[in-house]
């Protein structure tokens, strides 16, 4: 094994028994994973040098720990950084239950404040986990989806995180342009998505009526973390039955957002002004109403 690898005080954690048999992939990932942390930063050329490959295997290992956001990468030929799944996971011994014990406050406020279900998601590839969710305390409400993973298409605060990623790395989540909807609501092309998610950056939240589940609709805001992009988000469910004016949703809005400003003071984020700023477009009427309605998406 190289000079500087796995096994040597030189990675900064003490000798490692090297097993017998070791994933080549997955020990380079690791390696890479490791040195982000300690170095707060890493080039194409510096991890090929430290894994002894070439630049182009070096760039696709973190190309992959982008896509589960591991690293970040902000600029071509810029470096790479530490990603929100890793600020996520330091928070705590594990990943859900360290974002948890920070938020679980801000969302039984927000649960108290609407009397309706919310819940906190964080985004892996192009799907959202709930890490957190609390039932409303009226008798027709939306369940918890603690445990729940969704794509992020189909949710509320899926959108509102996917819309703070820049095109290129939407486009590594969604490299097809047909998307696999939930329901007849559902959005089912990524021109579309790109389309409503360049509104929610300038609404600074998402909605969804119905694209998850027949008779739910929600609102979400996501928590911008390095570089801004997500670390999580917090949404709010409700049957369509109350969400369904525009009055309803407006109502709902802004506790949403206000518990989102908690969300980041909770988790001690700072938003990074100097990340490159995404081209705002107009939002359109159409996309703050579904089709056949007057209500909001």
């Amino acid at each position: 094994m190289p000079a500087g690898r796995f096994g040597e005080s030189s990675r900064g954690v003490g000798p490692e028994r090297v097993p017998a048999y070791v994933v080549q992939s997955a020990d380079n990932a690791l390696a890479l994973l490791r040195a982000l942390v300690e170095r707060g930063s890493l080039r194409v050329t510096e991890a090929a040098e430290l894994l002894g490959v070439v630049p182009s295997t070096a760039h696709r290992l973190l190309g992959t720990l982008c896509y589960r956001g591991f690293a970040v990468h902000e600029r071509q030929g810029g470096a790479y950084r530490p990603g929100p799944s890793v600020l996520a996971i330091a928070s705590a011994g594990n990943e859900p239950a360290g974002l948890r014990t920070r938020c679980r406050p801000v969302l039984e406020r927000l649960r108290e404040r609407t009397r309706e279900t919310v819940s906190l998601l964080v985004l892996e590839g192009a799907e959202v986990h709930f890490v957190d969710s609390i039932d409303g305390p009226q008798s027709l409400r939306v369940a918890s989806r603690l445990g729940v993973s969704l794509p992020a298409h189909c949710t509320s605060g899926g959108k509102a995180m996917l819309a703070l990623l820049r095109r290129d790395e939407l486009l590594a989540r969604y490299p097809s342009n047909r998307l696999v909807g939930r329901s007849a609501r559902s959005i089912r092309s990524r021109k579309q998505l790109e389309i409503e998610l360049a509104e929610i950056r300038v609404r600074g939240y998402a909605t969804n009526f119905e694209e998850g589940d027949t008779g739910i609709g929600g609102v979400g805001v996501a928590v911008a973390g390095i570089g801004g992009l997500p670390l999580a988000a917090l949404a709010l469910a409700a049957p369509i039955s109350r969400l369904g004016t525009p009055e309803a949703a407006d109502h709902i809005v802004a506790p949403v957002r206000a518990a989102a400003d908690e969300l980041r003071t909770a988790l001690a984020v700072r938003l990074d002004t100097t990340a490159p700023a995404r081209p705002p477009t107009a939002p359109s009427d159409r996309a703050l109403r579904p089709a056949g309605s007057g209500s909001v998406r």
